[in-house]
């Protein structure tokens, strides 16, 4: 299992950016949820009345007990959530939403100014929970991911298929986003057109043409638009037998491991609100994108870190993707240094770019995307 230290990516071993957590869907007020991501363990859940989300860090400062990982002592049996507070299973000390322990049940004295955790904002947004991470501790520079049709009732949002962790460095996921020569051999792609663009904290793919699992012989071409918001989340707006966008997020767990989830959103065939048949077929081809998306993910499952790949002539911009992804992994002091030699527009040898309509188009998002960073 490769580290980011063996990729050579920066000064901090986990990135900067907004990554998702959990499926909003799982997450509530009757149990804490424990995730870890970043090396760290957390408690993830909602107040009981409020709805509002906390994320507190996992271990109670008194003894060290995970507060999210007990079924047996009768706080948890009980309920351990009171209001927005969480109970430790082990003492029931009570930490509220703001981290700071406010009950200890056996003990008439103050309350101790360390009986603390350290608690954390998060964000639900497209049916997740995200978390701004950044090692330097400083404010979201983009917004977190979006997608402008999310309420839109011609448009159907499915669940999230939790795929789980993968013992691959995020570096091999995100290297995806440049490899042109594996839509063929994976994905029985045939591709017409690809080209990748880098600016700020975005990471771009066009691409056009057939594709196996997803368009049948003889049917539209699939045309795809595939944007990195920051480094942790995926959304792929497709045209072809629907319009429908892919949402692909991965997150590390330790350094060297990722978690990842997909979900598709899919427009009526009319543009008409969803009926019950317009959800069930939303599901179906959501089932074919994920088969599209397993092909990928087992080769991640299997394969040797590719440290220092041995790129040739139409691979794809392989090398201008992992310094763009290196500004997530420095200082912000940084960032304009690392993109000043990657961005714009970047075409494999040998492949065709795509429409200057699509492009234009492209480029309007991307200003107002950058804008409302």
């Amino acid at each position: 299992m490769a580290t980011t230290k063996d990729y050579g990516l920066g000064e901090h071993t986990f990135p900067r950016g907004w990554f998702m957590i959990a499926d909003a869907a799982k997450v509530g007020s009757d149990k804490p949820l424990p995730i870890r991501f970043f090396g760290q363990d957390f408690a993830l859940y909602r107040g009981q009345h409020s709805g509002k989300l906390v994320m507190l860090d996992a271990h109670c400062p008194h003894m060290g007990t995970h507060m999210a990982r007990n079924s047996t002592s009768y706080v948890a049996q009980d309920g351990p959530i009171e209001g927005d507070s969480l109970r430790c299973p082990y003492h029931a000390w009570r930490f509220g939403a703001d981290g700071k322990c406010n009950e200890i049940p056996y003990s008439p004295g103050p309350i101790p100014p360390a009986a603390k955790v350290r608690s954390y904002p998060v964000v639900e947004s497209l049916g997740a929970v995200f978390f701004w991470h950044d090692p330097e501790g400083g404010e979201p520079d983009y917004r977190v991911p979006f997608i402008n049709e999310w309420n839109d009732p011609a448009w159907v949002a499915g669940a999230y298929d939790d795929l789980g962790l993968v013992n691959s460095h995020p570096q091999e996921v995100i290297d995806n986003i440049t490899d042109v020569a594996h839509f063929g051999p994976v994905h029985g792609s045939r591709t017409q057109f690809f080209e990748n663009e880098f600016r700020g904290h975005v990471a771009v793919q066009r691409m056009g043409g057939g594709h196996r699992t997803l368009i049948a012989e003889g049917g539209p071409m699939l045309i795809t638009e595939a944007v990195y918001h920051g480094p942790g989340v995926l959304i792929t707006r497709m045209s072809g037998l629907y319009d429908s966008y892919i949402i692909i997020a991965h997150t590390p767990v330790d350094d060297g491991s990722t978690y990842v989830w997909h979900s598709l959103m899919v427009r009526t065939s009319d543009g008409k609100p969803a009926t019950d048949a317009d959800r069930a077929a939303a599901r179906q081809y959501q089932d074919v994108a994920l088969a599209a998306f397993a092909q990928d993910f087992e080769v991640w499952k299997y394969k040797k870190p590719c440290i220092q790949g041995l790129f040739v002539q139409g691979d794809g911009a392989f090398r201008l993707q992992r310094n763009w992804y290196k500004q997530f992994y420095n200082p912000r002091a940084k960032k304009q240094e690392l993109l000043q030699t990657v961005e714009g527009v970047h075409v494999p040898r040998g492949m065709q770019p795509a429409p200057d309509t699509m492009r234009a188009e492209s480029a309007a998002q991307l200003r107002r995307m950058m804008q409302a960073a």
